[in-house]
Parts: C-alpha cells; sequence; structure tokens
C-alpha cells in the first residue's frame, strides 16, 4: 500500500482535482480544523469518499513524513505509461519537448524535476525502470500535483530509447559540465528532448555518446555545479522561452 500513498495539502488536492476515481480512502487529523484541511475534506464528502478521522499518532504511523494531517490511498498509479506511449505521444503533438533523466535516485529530485517540466509543458519524462527512482509518495509530494499531469514513462533500455526518438525525428541534447557550447547557444525549437544526468556523476557515457548536441550552463561564480532539480528547471525554461 505504502506507494499508493499520497499525502500533503497540495499533493491531495491535485489529486482530489484531476482523478478523484482513483482515490480508494482517505485519512484526516481529529480535531484539525486548517482552513484548507476542511476544505479539502468537504470535496472529499462531495464524491462520496470513505473518510476516516483518525489521530496523529495513526497518522504518523502511516507515513515518515510531514503529512498535514491528510493522507489517500490510491487504487492504482494514474501515472501508469508504458514505452509504446512515447510515440503515442510523438504523434499527437508536432513540436514535442521531452525530459530524459539519466538515472535520477533522490527521490526529492524526481519531484522537482517533473514539477518544473509540468510548468514548462513537457510532454513526458523519461527515465530507466533500474538505479533510478520511481513514483512514491515522496516523489507525488514534492511534485505538488505533477505526477497527475505529466507522463512519466520508466523504459528497460535508456539508449536504445534514445535512438528510437532520434529515428523519429527527436534532437537529444545532453546537460554536461564541460564542453564550449552553452544552453544559450542552442536551437531548442522543434521536436527535442534534455537529457540531464545523475546526481554528482551526470550522463553515463553511452547516454553521453547517443546524444546529437552536448552543452554547458554557464556558470560565473565559485560553485561548480547545480543540483540536477536546479539545472533541470534552467534548461527547461530556457527551452520554453525560445519555444514560445
Amino acid at each position: 500500500m505504502q506507494n499508493n500513498l499520497v499525502y500533503g495539502i497540495h499533493a491531495v488536492q491535485a489529486v482530489l482535482e484531476r482523478t478523484p476515481q482513483t482515490i480508494k480512502q482517505l485519512w484526516v487529523q481529529q480535531g484539525r480544523l486548517d482552513k484548507k484541511l476542511v476544505s479539502l475534506v468537504s470535496v472529499a464528502r462531495e464524491a462520496q469518499l470513505s473518510i476516516q478521522s483518525v489521530s496523529l499518532k495513526t497518522l504518523n504511523n502511516m507515513v515518515n513524513a510531514n503529512h498535514q494531517g491528510i493522507i489517500i490511498e490510491c487504487i492504482t498509479n494514474k501515472n501508469n505509461f508504458t514505452e509504446g506511449d512515447i510515440f503515442l505521444l510523438l504523434k499527437q503533438q508536432d513540436s514535442p519537448l521531452f525530459l530524459v533523466l539519466d538515472g535520477i535516485e533522490d527521490p526529492h529530485n524526481l519531484g522537482a524535476c517533473l514539477r518544473s517540466a509540468d510548468a514548462a509543458g513537457v510532454a513526458a519524462v523519461i527515465a530507466p525502470k533500474d538505479k533510478a527512482a520511481g513514483i512514491t509518495p515522496v516523489v507525488r509530494k514534492v511534485a505538488c500535483g505533477a505526477v497527475e499531469t505529466v507522463p512519466f514513462i520508466q523504459v528497460t533500455n535508456l539508449v536504445r530509447t534514445l535512438q528510437q526518438l532520434q529515428q523519429a525525428g527527436v534532437w537529444l541534447f545532453g546537460a554536461v559540465g564541460e564542453v564550449k557550447q552553452t544552453l544559450y547557444d542552442c536551437d531548442l525549437r522543434g521536436a527535442i528532448a534534455i537529457v540531464m544526468g545523475r546526481e554528482g556523476k551526470g550522463l553515463r557515457r553511452l547516454t553521453r555518446e547517443t546524444c546529437d548536441h552536448l552543452m554547458r550552463i554557464p556558470m560565473f561564480g565559485s560553485v561548480e555545479s547545480l543540483n540536477v532539480s536546479v539545472a533541470t528547471g534552467i534548461c527547461l525554461f530556457e527551452a520554453s522561452r525560445q519555444r514560445h
């Protein structure tokens, strides 16, 4: 059940607004009368959902995190996309923007990347199935509803998927730290995928070699690198700026 739990005001609100049919059960903290919490419970009652009023201790035993007094259990993970859906999305959009995460392991970073992807209009986020974070309650909370809006597609062989994207006309832009070409030198319009590397390690060799272009974020201070979720946001919004 653990991975089907969603907690926190914003994450629960996103599910209630977008996919209430996936909610199996809602737990709310006894005696807590926060305005936002009361409003969510009211929406849940209108949707005729099962609601249980429980103690703070019960909620704390369910999730070891800041649940803000409300937890829901979803029947299934709504974001249940498969590899084939990538190419359906390609057919549906003339110039899609994809985000590829090459082995992000920290669920907080994944959640932040999904949140930026939603804001930047990304068609889908693609990641490997192995040695990478998947959708968890932590990811859902950090993403603030983006899990419900952005297709998250885990693939068996990331390099093979990248090659298939190239064959379908998608240009791959890999973010690295030691090349001359900067993010702002690149034409990020059209059908493209921005490829981001792992925390502290960057792109894996085969992923890097598969990219059509490599680019860096120019740095002007003493810090040599950025957190991957911050770097992802910078790259996505430069692409969004050029495209709009």
